[in-house]
C-alpha cells in the first residue's frame, strides 16, 4: 500500500489530542453523592437526606420482608428449633455486616483480608449493613473522611512534587570545573 491509499483511509477530523497535564489529583467518587463532597455542593446535603431516608425506609421493608418469611417458617410448623436457628442467623449476620460495612468507612480493608469470605454473610445481614448507611448519614457521607484523608494527602504530595521542580533538568547547562 502506498502512501497516498494511506492517507485516504485516514479520519477527516483531526485525531483527539492528549489531555493537558494534570492540575492535580482526582478526588474518588463516593456511590450517590460522586464528587459533591469535595465541596460540599451540588446538592450534597440533599443528597445525605436522601441516603438516609432511602436507607431506612428500604431496612424496615427488610424487616417487614424477614417477619413475613418468619410467619411462614411458623405456619408451615417447621418446629422451634429451625425457627429460633433462623432468628440468630439473621441477627448475627445483620450485626456483623454492620460492624464490617462501618468499619469500611474509615479505613480501606486489607489485600489479604477475609473481605470477600464475608461477602456471603454480609448479603444475608443487608438490614445492618443498611442501617450503617443510615446512622453514618448523619455525620457524613459514607466514606467522605477516608477519602477526604486521602485525597488532601494527595493534594499535598503533589503540590510538594510540583514545588520542588525547577525547570527542564535536560536545558540545565553543565556545571562548571574548577
Amino acid at each position: 500500500m502506498s502512501d497516498d491509499d494511506q492517507r485516504d483511509q485516514t479520519p477527516a477530523e483531526p485525531a483527539a489530542q492528549a489531555p493537558a497535564a494534570s492540575a492535580g489529583p482526582e478526588p474518588e467518587p463516593i456511590r450517590f453523592f460522586g464528587t459533591t463532597w469535595v465541596n460540599h455542593d451540588g446538592g450534597y446535603a440533599l443528597r445525605r437526606v436522601a441516603i438516609a431516608v432511602g436507607s431506612l425506609v428500604t431496612a424496615v421493608a427488610a424487616a417487614v420482608l424477614l417477619r413475613l418469611s418468619y410467619e411462614g417458617l411458623e405456619i408451615g410448623n417447621v418446629g422451634p428449633f429451625l425457627s429460633i436457628s433462623v432468628v440468630v442467623l439473621f441477627a448475627i449476620a445483620s450485626s456483623i455486616a454492620f460492624v464490617k460495612t462501618w468499619d469500611s468507612f474509615s479505613r480501606r480493608p486489607a489485600p489479604s483480608s477475609d473481605e470477600a469470605a464475608l461477602k456471603g454473610l454480609k448479603t444475608i445481614g443487608f438490614i445492618g449493613s443498611l442501617i450503617a448507611y443510615f446512622l453514618r448519614c448523619f455525620f457524613e457521607a459514607p466514606g467522605e473522611k477516608l477519602r477526604r484523608a486521602e485525597y488532601e494527602r494527595a493534594t499535598a504530595e503533589f503540590a510538594r512534587r510540583r514545588s520542588t521542580r525547577t525547570g527542564n533538568p535536560a536545558a540545565r547547562r553543565p556545571k562548571r570545573k574548577k
